[in-house]
């Protein structure tokens, strides 16, 4: 270039030098070097660089265009697709990659709208606003357990492939989505890993393998109408709708970025509801009776939540989930796909939810964990009936909402009865103090004064602020408005009574044991030891037994009592009290030792 003297930077072999090279172009080729070296050619030539140079990640930010060879072709393929939804590259790239697509798409942007409208497309700020994508996914960096950098160097780098051979791609790919948000750096540890497949992936498999056990005993292969959700029980309705929330929710997830949220809902959903709860509460439903209406709804409501639950975790662990799916859809044949990815997202149904129903379902199951709380603290095991739960209720539709799910509770705790109180002051005595955590950015100094008059509450005071959720103090002659949530509620035990609170439910549970409670809980003892034996001796679901008990046994009273109630739960025609036992097996119930003779009847 005449005329034109150009900056070159020179680069040694092995070291970036600083240097200025200046040539001037006059004829003569004359070089001066102010600093550094001169690259030459193979040829010997000196090598000079372009007057005019640009970062190269503007290479690299041009990608939208070159990868369609936009304006030259795929004209079509450009404008259904441009800009991009959203990208993900490490934290990094914020001033490298992020930064050059949007500015070049600003650059050019006029000239992008102009070659659309000549290829006949509309073209408008709105539809192309000169952005290269909508949403950014920032990846943040992995580090190991202790919160370093992994590097060679400290001998802390875990090797992926290893991990993903000793663990399996499905289990890695769901702990590191669910740890943690994409753009958090998070600390690696494959005991993570570990507990994703023992409580997300063991707790699923093994309901679908419970699942599976009682379908293939029935033949079940949803060949059946489906029967309408109006006529199931309660319990499959609630199922249903917690299963179509938890679409909407995941959906939500997915479509805000938020991969670690949605995997998260399915976990909950998976342990809490489906698992430790439907299937535990429907379990007999599943091995008794004849396969008839009930048993029948309560196939074709988990087959369709484990169909569901399948879908929505294929983008995240795309294995598992298209094995699970291969294996009900096998049978059954109702999905007209080789694979879950060849199908349709799941989608919600409305009319399927029922905020009501899992309103009063999630007190239950609260209940529930106060109670079986209060019942390990005291060491009185869940077989051992109790006589009776108080529940204190605010309103009358509190009240409603229980009534309407009284026997489950019952059942699931094993009390007798449950007793709603509307006036507890004189029974259940509670205290309340600050939610420091909750309130300390909030009052600031004024925390030491909310704390002195929190302490002065009486009980109506504490009772008021969980029916309204809320209460307005006076402090400094200002007005302060607490939220329930910004205080920690307490109960105090009663003699003869534990006591338990979790945000405005509160639980009293009678420990008394009576001998007729006692006789009952021997009996559901002996109930569990029997069906171990049947387990060990290797005996089908449907075979029906011979049971027979040496007759000196201290639980001779237990037995006799509730013999139909046994030989029901343990499928035997009758269980024998006899003299002397010879060839048995020797149990243990409730400390008391034991001989049994357990044999198939022919």
């Amino acid at each position: 270039m005449p005329g034109k003297r150009i900056l070159v930077a020179v680069l040694a072999v092995t070291t970036v030098l600083s240097a200025s090279v200046f040539a001037q172009d006059d004829g003569k080729n004359e070089i001066g070097v102010a600093f550094g070296r001169v690259l030459v050619s193979d040829q010997g030539k000196s090598m000079r660089r372009i007057a005019d140079l640009i970062d190269v990640w503007f290479d690299s930010g041009a990608m939208p265009f070159a990868q369609w060879h936009f304006p030259f072709e795929n004209m079509e393929t450009f404008a259904a697709n441009y800009p991009a939804d959203f990208i993900a590259e490490g934290v990094d790239q914020t001033r490298g990659w992020f930064y050059t697509l949007h500015a070049i798409s600003a650059l050019v942007k006029e000239e992008v709208h102009a070659a659309l409208k000549e290829a006949g497309y509309p073209a408008d700020d709105r539809r192309y606003p000169g952005l290269a994508y909508r949403t950014c996914v920032s990846n943040g960096l992995v580090l190991d357990r202790n919160g370093n950098k992994m590097s060679k160097r400290l001998g802390n780098v875990v090797d992926p492939f290893v991990t993903i051979e000793q663990y399996g791609a499905d289990a890695t790919r769901w702990y590191l989505i669910t740890n943690a948000s994409p753009w958090e750096s998070m600390k690696f540890d494959v005991e993570g890993i570990r507990e994703v497949q023992r409580k997300f992936f063991g707790t699923l498999y093994n309901t679908y393998q419970f699942f599976a056990l009682y379908a293939n005993v029935d033949g079940f292969r949803f060949a059946e109408a489906y029967i309408p959700l109006e006529q199931r029980p309660e319990i499959d309705r609630w199922i249903l709708s917690s299963l179509h929330s938890l679409i909407n929710k995941v959906i939500q997830g997915f479509d805000d970025y938020e991969p670690t949220i949605a995997g998260r809902f399915i976990e909950d959903f998976v342990d809490g509801h489906l698992s430790n709860w439907y299937v535990r509460l429907c379990r007999r439903r599943f091995w008794k009776g004849e396969y008839e209406h009930d048993k029948l709804c309560a196939y074709q409501t988990l087959y369709e939540c484990l169909l569901t639950i399948a879908g929505l975790m294929a983008p995240v662990s795309p294995f598992f989930a298209d094995w699970l799916f291969g294996n009900l859809n096998t049978v059954t044949g109702q999905v007209q796909a080789g694979s879950i990815h060849h199908t349709d997202f799941p989608s919600s149904k409305p009319e399927y939810i029922d905020a009501s129903l899992e309103e009063r379902m999630q007190m239950a199951q609260d209940i529930a964990s106060l109670v079986l709380s209060l019942r390990k603290k005291v060491n009185i095991k869940v077989r051992q009936p109790l006589q009776k739960v108080l529940i204190p209720v605010f309103n009358p539709g509190m009240q409603q909402q229980l009534r309407k799910v009284e026997d489950l509770i019952k059942s699931e705790l094993n009390v007798k009865e449950i007793e709603y109180l509307t006036q507890t002051e004189g029974f259940i005595k509670k205290k309340v103090k600050p939610n420091f955590i909750a309130l300390g950015k909030k009052l600031g100094a004024k925390m030491k004064a909310v704390s002195k008059a929190l302490e002065g509450f009486t009980q109506n005071d504490i009772a008021k602020l969980e029916k309204e959720g809320h209460y307005t103090l006076s402090i400094d002659n200002e007005p302060l408005i607490l939220q329930v949530n910004e205080v920690e509620i307490s109960s105090e035990d009663i003699p003869g009574w534990m006591v338990a609170n979790k945000g405005i439910l509160t639980v009293a549970l009678d420990i008394t044991v009576t001998p007729e409670l006692e006789n009952e809980g021997n009996a559901r003892e002996l109930v569990n030891r029997i069906q171990k034996i049947r387990k060990d001796n290797g005996y089908e679901l449907t075979d029906r037994i011979l049971v027979k008990i040496a007759e000196s046994s201290p639980l001779k009273d237990s037995i006799t009592q509730f013999n139909q109630y046994i030989c029901a739960e343990i499928l035997a025609d009758r269980v024998e009290l006899v003299q002397e036992i010879v060839n048995g097996t020797e149990i243990e119930v409730n400390d008391v030792p034991l001989k049994v003779f357990v044999t198939k009847k022919a």
